[in-house]
């Protein structure tokens, strides 16, 4: 299996003083320059016979399940079906983007994503982690080439729940089964598009957008963020906001 679901523990835990930095790939960690669309067609026309209207369709913060099922549905694919060769069709997308990422020359880390990734991790106080719509493959492909795959402690994924929304109590459960009990307002997750935002304000944690993706900061700015950055190379700046929780 490609993709997991997951079921809440029910022990209960001290709650942890220790902050979650949650991060979003495409777009905020790095850009890998359209591998994620053309490998996606590629699978949905190999397992399904059709890419459906995916030139037309906004990934933009959407789990990779949500694109399966929306854009097969459209196509006029049973859900049934869709659901069968999941696997199948994942399979197949993995395949293909590690083709296209190939030497990792393709990926592009975002300025001042390495450095803010390093000064957090390196942190006593911080857990640091992912909050990503890709499958758990898919990210350790775009991420391997950069050196910070094995930063990332707490992950859940885009195979995990096709809701976005869904994400954070996997990802508490997860930083859980690690000794952290992180409440939702001691978590932060980082990301480039409204529906970044969206999944923070919907859990109660800090909601940080910057603007290194497709949606400008002036369309970022109109979800309120509780903190927006046009990207994150003032690297001193970046951590004391985000460890401060300033505003």
């Amino acid at each position: 299996m490609l993709f997991r679901r997951w079921s809440p523990g029910s022990a209960a835990w001290p709650p942890s003083r220790v902050r979650l930095f949650l991060f979003d790939i495409d777009g905020t960690l790095v850009s890998v320059r359209g591998a994620g669309r053309a490998a996606f067609a590629r699978a949905l026309e190999e397992t399904y016979g059709t890419a459906g209207a995916i030139d037309r369709y906004d990934f933009r913060g959407r789990t990779d399940l949500r694109i399966v099922h929306e854009l097969m549905t459209a196509a006029g694919v049973d859900a049934g079906r869709i659901r069968a060769r999941l696997d199948d069709c994942f399979q197949v997308y993995v395949r293909e983007l590690a083709r296209l990422i190939g030497d990792g020359s393709r990926v592009q880390v975002l300025p001042g994503v390495t450095e803010v990734v390093r000064r957090l991790v390196a942190r006593p106080d911080t857990l640091v982690g992912l909050l990503t719509g890709n499958i758990e493959a898919g990210a350790r492909i775009k991420l391997a080439p950069t050196g910070l795959w094995p930063l990332f402690r707490v992950a859940a994924y885009g195979g995990d729940d096709a809701d976005r929304r869904r994400l954070p109590p996997i990802a508490r459960e997860r930083a859980r089964a690690l000794g952290h009990d992180v409440t939702f307002d001691r978590m932060t997750i980082i990301g480039d598009t409204p529906l970044d935002v969206e999944c923070a304000r919907g859990c109660g944690a800090v909601a940080v957008a910057v603007a290194t993706g497709q949606h400008p900061a002036d369309e970022l700015v109109r979800c309120e963020p509780d903190l927006l950055f046009g990207d994150l190379a003032d690297v001193d700046r970046v951590v004391a906001l985000l460890t401060n929780g300033a505003p």
